[in-house]
């Protein structure tokens, strides 16, 4: 049966390719999965401005909630006291400390932010100076890249006012993000909030890892060594949670479209070979030797599949890492690590796929009657069997009730849990195909094919008695267009709903954004315009409820919005915004009811930049539903972020273009309204980026696997093409008859997979929305089926090229197909 096995392999080299490509693929998914969560859990990433001091002290940069659930980076900048830099220089083995201030900066002329810090900090990423001295007053140093020389008269913006300084030196570093260094007293002029890191250098004969233990550090800071100084230096770089959760999706996304297009393909071949494995049978050939060797075979050349799957795991996972990295989706400084046990799980995980499909398959073919096998080869059986039918049940109702469900959930809720719908909705196509494909032939469908004369009339009773093998086509055009439309229209629905909670809450036409911040000078000087009957300044955050402890949002923060003026439309449910000054917050309505607050009442808000301010509530102001928002005045939120200052202001005026054409500041640009959703937009691109990410990836898998069963099933059928011939039947013909069958399958599993995916878009826009109504362009719906298509026909014309290619009495008398 070995001997068998291995011969079986040369002549059936278009199944067992199927096979190859499917789990190569697979694999190589699941190593870069593997190196993603490995990633996430390490968290390297080397400094490069900082990389100097063996060790660095900072504020923790993640937020851990009271009762331990999780972790979330704090969006803020979490700074640590001056009087710390006095403490650890006193402490017994360290030589030398090096605190770094750090505040946002722009070469006037220029659109990027840049790091504006002392220059005694220039010592931290070993910066050397190529030309001129270091920094007085009124002078700095610029690094190379920026461009100005020696001598220059340059205008750098900080905190939004524009500092009209000398280029005393230029120095040079190996690193990514250039810097200029004031003075400094410059420095702690223009960033009198403490210091974002401290570099300390131990002394001779004392390792980092010792003096560590030594130091006496306050609560919410800490120090880092190798790698992990990163996190000092980087923003994002604070808890493993984001890239934990999106490899385990992607990984176990994966794992369930190479198990349902492996065993789709595994079960098409042994299907194929049934007359075969029933004349082994009929001559004396065991079912346990038959079981041996359908999974021999198989096995063989899965393992090969696995082993050129764990050759290309790294460049997947380069390349997938690249992609993340190179969309902002995780900060690039960051290091992709991925060691021996990425490849160990994914070759495991692989191989009891691989496993466990191929028995399915095996035990099947094996248990089976020679005369059956016989009968089922001339005329495939179309019955599915009691378990089987229950199961797929089971996976349909399945896939009804978490859409039922997802519609009375929040938005949040409904985003993670109506997503698997689609998936579930897709097995149960897979389960259930060779009914479902019976199913669509109505009346009005076949007589729709039979006008099309003798080619409509056989692909009518081939979509009927071949409904099994049709399955495999139909899994994987079911598949991909559940995940791509899913994925795709789920999130554009999300963030069509978020920024339309977010924009039409707030009333302005003209909005004014500056990265360097608006002092409040520049504010008033806004206010005043011609034209202009509200202003307010806006700040966004974000931020904890944590006296009295509010467990609804827990790692996940409440989003902040700092105003000063009018332009809230929310319904005030008690009290007033224009109480909102100083140290105050309104609160939405719900919210308050949980908490047993009210107008009145005390709370303690940890904010951004882990600072624990008490807070009055003084208003309780409606927000859309899912989308609330805590409302602070605009200062006491702005002296809580990283700039110090507002972002953004939101202006109302009579004539916005008068307005948009006068409104000038250094630096900041101006535009109607649109520019609020814009930016909002930009917010949420991450998430959307994950999730076209794996759409896409899934796609690619998917249309693979169509590829190969269509090439598989219509190779096969070369018999049946020379018989066709023999008895009348023209090329033209017998290719017509492919192109119908095939395109029946490609509209079923189009509608299918609409269907798998409206069961998870539908009851997210109910949640998100208020209606079933998704956001997203249709040419996204018209380019997938024009993908399928260009998928489709043009494999099924090669493929039926090749299989009547041998004359038809050559093809009779194949040993396959």
């Amino acid at each position: 049966m070995i001997r068998l096995a291995f011969s079986s392999l040369r002549h059936r080299a278009a199944a067992f390719l199927a096979i190859l490509v499917a789990v190569t693929l697979g694999s190589a998914l699941l190593c870069a999965a593997g190196g993603l969560l490995e990633t996430g859990l390490r968290l390297n990433a080397p400094p490069q401005r900082l990389a100097a001091a063996p060790i660095v002290v900072t504020g923790d940069p993640a937020y851990h909630p009271p009762n331990g659930s999780g972790s979330v980076a704090f969006p803020e900048r979490h700074r640590v006291d001056a009087a710390l830099v006095t403490k650890l220089a006193g402490t017994t083995g360290v030589a030398q400390v090096i605190p770094d201030r750090s505040f946002p900066a722009m070469v006037a002329g220029s659109k990027d932010v840049i790091g504006g810090h002392g220059w005694s900090s220039a010592a931290l990423a070993l910066y050397q100076l190529i030309a001129g001295h270091t920094p007085a007053s009124g002078e700095v140093v610029v690094d190379a890249k920026l461009g100005p020389q020696l001598g220059d008269r340059i205008s750098v913006i900080v905190n939004g006012e524009p500092q009209a300084v000398t280029v005393a030196g230029v120095a040079a570093a190996k690193v990514d993000l250039p810097s200029v260094f004031f003075a400094d007293a410059d420095a702690a002029r223009l960033a009198p909030r403490g210091f974002d890191a401290v570099g300390v250098f131990p002394a001779p004969g004392v390792s980092a890892r010792e003096l560590v233990r030594r130091l006496e550090l306050p609560d919410g800071v800490a120090a880092y060594i190798g790698d992990d100084r990163g996190v000092a230096e980087y923003t994002g770089i604070a808890t493993s949670l984001p890239l934990i959760i999106m490899s385990g999706v992607f990984g176990g996304m994966v794992a369930v479209v190479m198990a349902l297009v492996v065993s789709a393909t595994i079960g098409l071949s042994v299907r194929q070979r049934r007359r075969e494995l029933a004349l082994l049978r009929a001559s004396g050939a065991t079912p346990r030797q038959v079981r041996r060797m359908v999974v021999t075979e198989t096995m063989v050349v899965g393992v090969i599949g696995l082993a050129l799957g764990l050759l290309s795991g790294r460049v997947a996972g380069d390349w997938i890492f690249g992609m993340l990295t190179g969309n902002g989706i995780v900060p690039s400084q960051l290091r992709f690590d991925q060691g021996p046990l990425p490849f160990a799980g994914a070759a495991l995980l692989t191989f009891v796929v691989l496993r466990t499909t191929v028995g399915f398959a095996a035990g099947r073919a094996a248990r089976i009657r020679p005369i059956q096998a016989l009968a089922e080869a001339a005329v495939p059986a179309g019955v599915i069997g009691r378990p089987r039918l229950i199961v797929g049940a089971v996976f349909a109702i399945g896939t009804g009730c978490i859409a039922v469900s997802t519609m009375f959930m929040s938005p949040v809720n409904a985003a993670a849990i109506g997503g698997p719908a689609g998936l579930t909705g897709s097995i149960a196509v897979a389960i259930l195909g060779p009914l479902v494909i019976r199913s669509a032939l109505v009346p009005r469908v076949t007589a729709l094919l039979e006008k099309r004369g003798s080619s409509g009339f056989l692909a009518v009773i081939n979509l009927r008695v071949r409904a099994a093998q049709f399955t495999a086509i139909l899994v994987p055009i079911t598949l991909a267009s559940a995940i791509a439309l899913g994925n795709i229209y789920a999130q554009t629905t999300q963030q069509k709903a978020a920024v339309e909670a977010y924009t039409d809450n707030l009333s302005a036409n003209v909005v004014v954004t500056s990265p360097a911040g608006v002092t409040p000078g520049q504010f008033e000087e806004l206010r005043s315009l011609p034209g202009v009957t509200a202003a307010s300044e806006l700040v966004r955050s974000k931020g904890w409820i944590e006296e009295p402890y509010d467990t609804s949002h827990t790692s996940d923060p409440w989003p902040l919005l700092g105003l000063n003026g009018p332009v809230y439309k929310g319904k005030v449910k008690a009290g007033s915004l224009e109480d909102l000054t100083g140290s105050t917050v309104a609160l939405p309505p719900d919210a308050a009811r949980k908490l047993k607050v009210g107008v009145g009442s005390e709370l303690g808000l940890r904010l951004g930049d882990n600072a624990l301010v008490k807070v009055k509530v003084v208003a309780l102001a409606e927000g859309p539903d899912g989308y609330e928002s805590l409302l602070l005045p605009s200062a006491l939120l702005a002296a809580h972020t990283t700039t110090g200052l507002p972002a953004q202001v939101l202006l109302r005026a009579e004539h916005p273009d008068q307005v948009i054409a006068a409104a000038e500041l250094p630096g900041a640009t101006v535009g109607g309204r649109d520019v609020l959703g814009a930016g909002y937009d930009a917010g949420l691109g991450i998430d959307a980026w994950i999730g076209y990410l794996l759409a896409g990836i899934a796609i690619a898998y998917t249309a693979i696997a169509s590829i190969n069963t269509i090439a598989v099933a219509v190779l096969d059928r070369r018999r049946e093409f020379g018989l066709q011939r023999l008895t009348g039947s023209t090329r033209r013909q017998v290719k017509a008859m492919l192109y119908l069958e095939h395109l029946v399958i490609a509209a079923l599993g189009l509608v299918l997979g609409v269907l798998a995916a409206a069961c998870a878009v539908l009851p997210i826009a109910v949640a998100t929305r208020g209606w079933p109504i998704p956001s997203g362009s249709p040419w996204v719906l018209l380019g997938w089926i024009a993908v399928v298509l260009l998928l489709v026909l043009p494999t099924t014309a090669v493929t039926a090229r090749l299989a009547m290619r041998p004359k038809p009495m050559d093809a009779l008398s194949s040993p396959i197909g």
